[in-house]
């Protein structure tokens, strides 16, 4: 990696998705590949902190499982948004293809078409071609599903071995995800170590192993896809709101979100609202100090319980219902609610504090 290279790996712990923000250190000129929504002031705080000209927000390919922040980061920064002309989103400044490149400042990456994933993949390679950032086409020990958004086994095939293989071993491979908390791989590791395609796996192999996996929709499918086709411009055109009482977060579909660090650290300045089930509770004995306990399905009959006067932090086990709660309290005029992200798992995961009941 060039000494003058800016880089950094950033994450996002629901959709297991990494973006990547790179820069030219002298000039600082720079670019984001795969922004992630809910994460947009972690990253416009990391572009200004840094004090980067960002020139353009990169997408891999049209997302199904995390709505993309170029939309806000174009708003906030007068960035471009470029992706694969293959890919279906509207709303591009440029459109990228096989040889493209994308300069900032005294570095360029080089656009190598990947598809297979979906019919608008491509890989960014970096111009020593120390790096290759490959989306969903090539994963670590993997690669992306193939049964949807004009997915095609047999195209995914080509692409990494016939473009990501040729690339030099020692060139490392960084994806759009990873959920087995590893962070990179290298050409080398793939092409001998990759259970789907590496080794003397042939065409038919790789077609008749990724024919045969059976796995569920994304879990944001539903909306993730309609939002990435306008790069994650909503539909109202309203950036997120940004309240005083709390750093919130606000999701695609208009949630706040709060860390559970935070939650952690100002635990007497706020309540904490855990609706989880009394099957659950009976299962499990950890709580929260302080935490309120209302299961969901008594919430609507016992809202009045629920104090008003100081922020409330929904909760449950995994981040998920919760929400329900959250919105069950905003439309009952309850005026600072956020749903705390990843709920009890990602609290534990983080080692914050808990009782045992």
């Amino acid at each position: 990696m060039a000494e003058s290279l800016i880089f950094k790996q950033l994450f996002d712990q629901t959709s297991a998705t990494f973006s990547y923000l790179l820069a030219d250190a002298d000039s600082g000129a720079a670019v984001f590949i795969d922004t992630v929504y809910e994460r947009h002031e972690r990253d416009l705080s990391l572009v200004r902190e840094l004090e980067l000209k960002l020139l353009a927000c990169l997408e891999t390919h049209c997302h199904a499982d995390h709505v993309t922040g170029a939309w806000l980061m174009k708003h906030m920064t007068g960035c471009e948004i470029m992706a694969s002309g293959q890919s279906n989103i509207e709303m591009l400044d440029r459109s990228l293809s096989q040889d493209s490149r994308v300069e900032f400042g005294a570095h360029a990456l080089t656009v190598i078409e990947t598809p297979g994933h979906t019919a608008g993949c491509i890989s960014y390679l970096l111009e020593d071609e120390s790096m290759i950032f490959t989306g969903d086409s090539l994963l670590i020990r993997g690669c992306g599903r193939t049964d949807f958004q004009q997915g095609s086994a047999r195209k995914l095939f080509h692409s990494i071995k016939g473009r990501l293989f040729a690339l030099p071993d020692r060139c490392i491979v960084y994806p759009a995800h990873d959920y087995s908390g590893r962070t990179a791989s290298s050409i080398g590791e793939e092409k001998k170590l990759n259970p789907r395609i590496g080794g003397q796996a042939n065409e038919n192999d790789f077609v008749t192993y990724m024919d045969n996996i059976r796995l569920p929709h994304p879990m944001q499918l539903e909306f993730a896809v309609p939002a990435n086709i306008k790069a994650g411009r909503p539909a109202d055109d309203q950036l997120p709101e940004q309240p005083d009482w709390a750093p919130v977060v606000t999701t695609y579909s208009g949630v706040l979100e709060i860390s559970p660090q935070w939650v952690a650290s100002h635990i007497h300045n706020i309540h904490i609202l855990d609706v989880r089930t009394t099957v659950e509770t009976a299962e499990e004995s950890t709580r929260i100090s302080g935490a309120q306990m209302i299961p969901l399905d008594e919430l609507r009959d016992r809202i009045a319980e629920v104090p008003q006067k100081v922020p409330v932090m929904t909760l449950c086990r995994s981040g998920k219902r919760s929400v329900l709660a959250y919105n069950i309290l905003r439309e009952a005029g309850w005026p600072k609610v956020a749903n705390i992200s990843g709920g009890l798992l990602r609290w534990n995961e983080e080692g914050l504090p808990v009782n045992r009941a």
